[in-house]
């Protein structure tokens, strides 16, 4: 998880583009409505409902905006049909990337993503190709102030999460997939607010390069994330304090 947290302290301090308030609002709505298309529309009996909507109260999304969403994803309003894509790939260096999208148009976002990979010096791959050298799991984020570490980790415990770990103000919870939703909700009755929370990818095993060669594939990924289409980019780059220097 240390490479994942690190990586968005780089993203927030360099202020990357994703940061833009009307982007992140059209992802999030995206997210809302195939989570209640899926789910349905209560997000207290849809943990990824409830996710999204909470993701869009913390980003300040208007109250309509999130109802309507929800009534797009129920089918109550005319909406577009989006759908998840997964893609696979190295960038330079032999680097693994995965690339997680949500959209309406498969092959437009494919030839986007394939397009930046090759531009990159990289390469986009068959499913599987690299998807072997990352773990999914779950990870909620729990500000250090608001509950005591003994609290937390026997809440979380209790509930199925498997590892506690604190860095710097914030403590994160790491699940088992299957007890996401278990350990969200126990967190949510016991009113302990979640900053974020999801499910990502680890990588297995990182790979370290120098300083130049990280800033290529840096700059690969703060490309694929600033597609309008991607939610979310993993990597095998090892993000040590020297390299988050570099980078920063």
């Amino acid at each position: 998880m240390a490479g994942h947290n690190k990586w968005s302290k780089i993203k927030r301090g360099k202020a990357v583009a994703d940061a833009r308030r009307s982007k992140v609002w059209a992802r999030i709505t995206r997210d809302i409505i195939n989570a209640a298309r899926e789910g349905g529309g209560d997000p207290g009996a849809n943990s990824r409902l409830g996710l999204a909507v909470d993701k869009a109260k913390a980003e300040n999304m208007p109250k309509d905006n999130i109802e309507r969403a929800i009534k797009r994803g129920t089918g109550e309003i005319e909406a577009q049909d989006y759908v998840e894509a997964t893609y696979e790939g190295y960038g330079p260096h032999g680097i693994a990337i995965i690339v997680e999208s949500l959209t309406d148009n498969t092959n437009r976002t494919v030839a986007d993503v394939r397009h930046i990979f090759s531009k990159a010096g990289g390469s986009l791959g068959q499913t599987g190709s690299v998807a072997f050298q990352f773990n999914r799991l779950g990870v909620l984020e729990v500000k250090a102030d608001s509950i005591s570490e003994d609290q937390l980790f026997e809440l979380v415990a209790d509930a199925g999460a498997e590892d506690l770990v604190l860095e710097d103000d914030t403590f994160y919870v790491r699940t088992p997939v299957e007890a996401f939703g278990a350990v969200q909700e126990a967190l949510r009755e016991a009113g302990v607010k979640t900053e974020e929370a999801g499910l990502q990818r680890e990588p297995t095993t990182t790979v370290h390069l120098e300083a130049d060669a990280a800033r290529k594939v840096a700059s690969l990924i703060e490309k694929l994330e600033d597609h309008q289409d991607v939610q979310a980019v993993y990597s095998t780059l090892e993000l040590d304090d020297a390299t988050i220097e570099a980078l920063a």
